[in-house]
């Protein structure tokens, strides 16, 4: 992809966040959002989840899922072209790379602990990968935040292979925490997972994927794109979303 256009040093991957993110896997970015743009944020969300057809929702035993948040609006198109966001992209996939998929995710109220799992398996077209997670809601240590284990996407194996019980807290793991607009960004190969949700409110988030330009997308955005996402996109975000 081209280079990002004129990016003010105020933009640019904290050099913090940056070692973070190679040598532990992973790193939160607070205010990604401003504070008040929280709120409508999450209004939006709640609009767009609510109006969502049938076979663009899923769910699941422990949260429910709403995809393709290109399409849903304006709140959220800035999300994904992040400059920080981007080169946290380009320094863990190293080449060419495009958005791979986009949706809303809730987290169920008194929902179980997951899985720790990686994204992609290492060495596939898809590999590697860049996730993230847009905080709707707080992340704490009630309501389900995001574990990982520091330095696991360096591991040849995956917790399905090297875990009796992938759900069980795993000694050394932390909590990815952070407050509503924080952006957690990681290493798709690190080993990670959602805490149990020990409150009665579902803990909602915003979850994308950056992958190698040559893999296959999660989602295929440029089938689905509508006549008023399309003329509101800018070079960059077309070029992310690989739109010919």
């Amino acid at each position: 992809m081209p280079p990002l256009p004129s990016i003010a040093a105020r933009d640019r991957l904290p050099e913090r966040a940056a070692s973070d993110l190679e040598t532990r896997g992973f790193t939160v970015l607070p205010g990604v959002v401003p504070p008040d743009r929280v709120g409508p944020l999450a209004t939006a969300y709640d609009r767009a989840v609510e109006s969502a057809a049938d076979a663009d929702i899923g769910v699941g035993r422990s949260s429910t899922r709403v995809t393709d948040f290109v399409n849903r609006g304006l709140e959220f198109d800035d999300l994904y072209v992040h400059p920080p966001l981007l080169e946290a992209a380009r320094l863990v996939i190293g080449r060419p790379f495009k958005l791979s998929s986009f949706q809303a995710r809730s987290l169920h109220p008194l929902a179980a602990a997951g899985e720790l799992h990686v994204d992609v398996p290492r060495g596939s077209v898809d590999w590697p990968l860049l996730g993230f997670i847009l905080m709707v809601d707080d992340f704490r240590l009630d309501n389900g935040a995001t574990r990982f284990v520091p330095t696991s996407h360096r591991w040849e194996t995956a917790p399905s292979d090297a875990l009796a019980d992938p759900t069980a807290e795993y000694e050394g793991e932390e909590l990815a925490l952070g407050e509503a607009g924080s952006m957690l960004v990681f290493n798709g190969s690190a080993w990670h997972g959602h805490t149990a949700n020990r409150t009665a409110r579902a803990r909602r988030s915003l979850q994308g994927a950056f992958i190698p330009r040559e893999g296959r997308s999660a989602t295929d955005f440029g089938s689905r794109m509508t006549p008023e996402t399309r003329a509101r996109l800018g070079s960059l975000a077309r070029d992310l979303l690989a739109l010919t």
